[in-house]
């Protein structure tokens, strides 16, 4: 049963009801509320042993948010690290989804940016706006040269 006071654990569990939160997220949360180091570490544990927190289910969610915005392969690894989600542990997580999901990067790019612009540009200056707003988002050379050819196909 959980107690009325205030306590890291009561915390963590009123963050996680809005949604999920990497571990070194929710750390840094509970940290910057005050919290003993030791008190926030024996709770993560206990979040994670109660299945409440996960980094796998929390680096799923975030990447099938971040492709359904049209992001890139590059974005999202380096927004899942700046969240605290380990290189390789990321990439397989981008794997596995890609895997599950059946990810077509290409056409992602092709459609992120066919919403945004309606033609390829008639001058240097405009292609290179659409490569830009491309390698923003998050996506490599060669799938930037494919949506840049293949975008407004019919």
């Amino acid at each position: 049963m959980l107690e009325s006071q205030a306590s890291p654990y009561n915390d963590a569990i009123r963050l996680l009801a809005r949604r999920e939160y990497s571990r070194a997220e929710l750390e840094a949360r509970l940290m910057a509320k005050g919290y003993d180091d030791e008190d926030v570490a024996a709770c993560l544990e206990r979040l994670a042993e109660e299945k409440l927190q996960s980094d796998a289910r929390f680096s799923e969610h975030f990447i099938r948010s971040r492709v359904g915005r049209g992001q890139g392969p590059l974005k999202i690894l380096a927004e899942l690290g700046n969240r605290g989600i380990a290189g390789e542990f990321a990439r397989s997580a981008l794997a596995e989804y890609e895997a599950s999901e059946a990810v077509d990067w290409y056409w992602l790019a092709c459609d992120t940016l066919s919403r945004r612009f309606s033609s390829p540009g008639d001058s240097p200056r405009e292609r290179a706006r659409r490569e830009r707003f491309l390698a923003g988002r998050g996506f490599d050379f060669e799938q930037v040269r494919h949506a840049l050819s293949h975008a407004w196909d019919a």
